[in-house]
């Protein structure tokens, strides 16, 4: 099995590009496991090089195999220099740059073309490795457990959506998390009608709903997902919401599988809440990719002829939001299989109340 630099090599050679600099250090930290604050990777057909400062260089031996590791506070001029030794001509890099950066790119490397790689790592990034898919799974795990021990902390009327995502964050660390995964999106009442409505100081009270969106970090690999609960009762309508959003959660798990195409993915568990009555209700995509970075390709469209591949992980996340009344989601992180999909979030999704 090819390594993720020795895949990054191969898709190299199917571009025009005679080497690519790489200053994202998501993609940095993916091809050579090192996750610090300062690194560049230039990677050639016959050269693999890493570059980064005093700070850094010892971690960076530990850590960085097959690369040579050149300690500089001048990284596009050690790079210029190679350039310039090779012969190279054609240079890609990381588009997300910013332009102050890439007009010094154009200063450093005149003569040179400079080629933007739009997507080039990200698409080699949303297949995931074993090793990738087992550190996802463990994030889920945290998360899941996050979820059971938070039922036991609301109260209504006493606990705010500030003190659950505090709590959900500091249960998450305890687990074993480095830290959150984004900003959590704690609502309730009518403030769960927001599909991003971070956590505020208002206290949940006795009869709303409640939609929990988080996710932790672990060893830089994020989970994302959504359980929506109910304090005190709930109504039928609510009720009924409810289960059309789990209706639509369930039947893309039971659907998704390599082959199925984008637009497939978004129109399955769509189709159910259009059914219902609902479709004006349900406001955004019903999911992306997660990995290094918590939105990450694949993204869905109802336009895309792209389908689906074995291996990657992506979000299943229909809702329903009634404005100035209430709002359900439910979100689930998907791992694509041959046959199937496999479920990674596993904390329970039957309609709560407490």
């Amino acid at each position: 099995m090819l390594s993720r630099v020795e895949k990054f090599e191969v898709a190299l050679k199917q571009t025009e590009c005679d080497a690519v600099l790489v200053t994202n250090l998501k993609n940095i930290y993916y091809l050579t496991g090192f996750s610090g604050t300062e690194a560049t990777v230039f990677i050639s057909k016959s050269r693999r090089i890493f570059l980064t400062d005093s700070r850094y260089t010892l971690i960076a031996k530990g850590v960085v195999q097959g690369f040579d590791i050149v300690e500089t506070r001048d990284a596009v001029g050690e790079i210029a220099k190679i350039i310039a030794d090779d012969n190279l001509q054609k240079i890609g890099f990381d588009d997300e740059i910013s332009y102050a950066y890439f007009k010094m790119l154009e200063s450093v490397f005149a003569g040179h073309e400079l080629v933007p790689m739009t997507g080039f790592i990200e698409n080699l990034r949303m297949i995931k490795d074993e090793q990738e898919i087992a550190t996802i799974r463990k994030a889920c795990q945290i998360s899941d457990q996050a979820f059971l021990d938070v039922l036991d902390f609301i109260k209504s009327g006493q606990t705010t959506e500030q003190a659950v995502m505090n709590f959900l964050d500091a249960r998450m660390r305890q687990l074993g998390a480095s830290g959150a995964s984004f900003d959590f999106i704690i609502a309730s009442g009518y403030r769960s009608a927001m599909p991003h409505g971070v956590a505020s100081d208002k206290v949940i009270q006795k009869g709303e709903t409640l939609t929990m969106d988080f996710g932790c970090l672990y060893n830089q690999y994020v989970s994302d997902m959504t359980r929506t609960i109910y304090l005190g009762h709930v109504s039928d309508e609510q009720a009924e919401i409810y289960n059309t959003v789990l209706k639509a959660n369930q039947a893309l798990i039971d659907q998704a599988k390599a082959g199925l195409g984008f637009r497939d993915f978004d129109k399955i568990p769509r189709d159910i809440i259009i059914e219902a009555g609902y479709g004006d209700y349900f406001t955004h995509g019903i999911g992306h990719g997660i990995g290094l970075d918590i939105h990450e390709e694949p993204y869905f469209s109802q336009t895309s002829k792209e389908v689906i591949k074995t291996g990657m992980v992506l979000t299943d996340e229909p809702g329903i939001y009634i404005e100035g009344k209430y709002g359900v989601r439910i979100e689930d992180d998907i791992l694509i299989t041959d046959t199937g999909c496999e479920l990674l979030t596993l904390a329970p999704k039957e309609l709560i109340v407490i």
